[in-house]
């Protein structure tokens, strides 16, 4: 396939044919609900994305008292977990409007948990998160843990005595979610572009997955097509999964947004942090988009590649293809990347993120071209693009008739992200109905304006 080049190019935002009639029924202006005072001593209800800066200064506030904070989403409030029974901390939570919720483990005492599973329970195939609706830290085995590493994790677990740590089996592998097939192409592999920002040095760049960076240097557009951009940072494993890759032409036209299919696209006004509850939306180029809810935060992932620490826990489903992709809020703020996880969009199963707040700071860069909105910019009108996206998608699903069918057997397509040739499977080269470069309704490979697939749509 030819690549033309055009040196304007519009970089739009992560990528697939397939919109989730339940997520983007998520994407409609009545779904913004406002944030109301109520008085000093009733509960204020908030928007998702307005909790996390409260949440940290609360956590400043009340120092050892704090234990976490989490999302209500059906009554809309912030809860914070506090040890002890001090009134003046009761009293101050219910000033700045939050609800309190007394507790058994300080933060410390999770913290203490988190390091002796870290020296005594790091298996490939397992991962650990603080949740703190239950004040707990939920350790995750997949089906890899058998015989006397389930007996070791078992008794770790244990160990950490009555109601500080839960563990529970996942059906599927813990994985990263790359691919060989379509959206953006480098060595084989296949990943999501997940935002557009831009570097220190004020050229513009992207946003994707670590484990993609170290994939592959030069990064396209199109499968077989000219490199438009290349890695400059990369992180993976270790802490973090995120790499930093620069667009080759200094003229590239970089907005911040997300392009979620049909046309539509979502406006990032800002970067934020996630909140345990909160409901989010994540793009990608194998399954489109889907939403879920954040389960826990600062998640340690055993990859079978090494350990990822600082990650978002979500149970959003994704698939090999969908590394990188967009983790979003419906309302523009962008929250996380696509790293990995186990299951996939027929079962479900856990996904965890990059941090997106942690990788700008890591790489020094700010969301979207220059002048755009960056990591603390309100000013955009988050949604105005997209009112109706399930309007445009009367029939989303048979743009991809069976997004699961093209990747049968996920567990075993990822193991490796420097081994992605796309022979398998789960090969989306064009070869199959659910082809992915080009050759049919659901062409991802970004040859014209209206082309989401590649993650990076050209301007003609």
């Amino acid at each position: 396939m030819s690549h033309k080049r055009i040196p304007k190019r519009k970089a739009a935002i992560a990528a697939g044919s397939v919109a989730a009639l339940g997520a983007a029924a998520l994407l409609l202006p009545n779904a913004n609900a406002s944030q109301t005072d109520s008085g000093d001593s009733t509960p204020r209800t908030f928007k998702s994305a307005d909790v996390s800066d409260l949440a940290s200064q609360l956590a400043s506030q009340l120092g050892d008292a704090f234990a976490g904070s989490y999302y209500n989403a059906d009554k809309q409030q912030l809860v914070i977990n506090v040890v002890g029974d001090d009134s003046n901390v009761i009293n101050q939570i219910r000033k700045a409007g939050a609800v309190p919720n007394q507790v058994q483990n300080s933060t410390s005492t999770l913290q203490a948990a988190a390091k002796t599973l870290k020296t005594d329970a790091t298996i490939p195939g397992t991962a650990w998160a603080v949740d703190p609706k239950t004040n707990e830290i939920r350790v995750t085995a997949d089906s890899t843990v058998k015989g006397t590493k389930w007996d070791t994790l078992t008794a770790t677990v244990k160990s950490l005595g009555s109601g500080v740590a839960t563990v529970k089996k996942s059906a599927g592998t813990f994985k990263t979610f790359v691919s060989g097939g379509d959206a953006i192409f480098g060595g084989g592999a296949r990943c999501s572009l997940g935002f557009n920002v831009t570097a220190g040095d004020g050229s513009p760049a992207f946003l994707t997955a670590g484990h993609c960076g170290v994939a592959a240097a030069a990064w396209s557009d199109s499968q077989n097509g000219q490199p438009i951009a290349t890695v400059d940072q990369a992180t993976f494993p270790g802490e973090g999964d995120f790499s930093l890759v620069k667009y080759d032409d200094p003229n590239t036209q970089a907005p911040s947004e997300v392009n979620v299919g049909n046309g539509q696209t979502v406006q990032i006004s800002q970067a934020a942090e996630a909140t345990v509850g909160q409901q989010v939306l994540r793009m990608g180029s194998t399954t489109g988009l889907n939403d879920g809810n954040v389960t826990g935060l600062d998640a340690t992932v055993n990859y079978p590649e090494g350990t990822v620490t600082g990650l978002i826990q979500t149970d959003v489903c994704a698939e090999p293809g969908d590394s990188g992709g967009s983790l979003f809020t419906q309302d523009g703020s962008a929250i996380g990347l696509t790293s990995g996880g186990s299951g996939d969009c027929t079962v479900g199963g856990e996904t965890f993120f990059q941090p997106v707040t942690t990788a700008l700071e890591a790489v020094g860069a700010t969301l979207g071209a220059g002048g755009a909105a960056g990591a603390g910019d309100e000013s955009a009108a988050p949604g105005d693009e997209a009112t109706d996206p399930a309007g445009e998608a009367t029939d989303p699903a048979g743009e991809a008739t069976d997004p699961a069918g093209e990747a049968t057997d996920p567990a075993g397509e990822a193991t490796d992200p420097a081994d992605q040739s796309g022979n398998d499977g789960a090969d989306q080269s064009g070869n199959d109905g659910a082809d992915q470069s080009g050759n049919d309704g659901a062409d991802q490979s970004g040859n014209d304006g209206a082309d989401d697939g590649s993650g990076l749509v050209s301007s003609n």
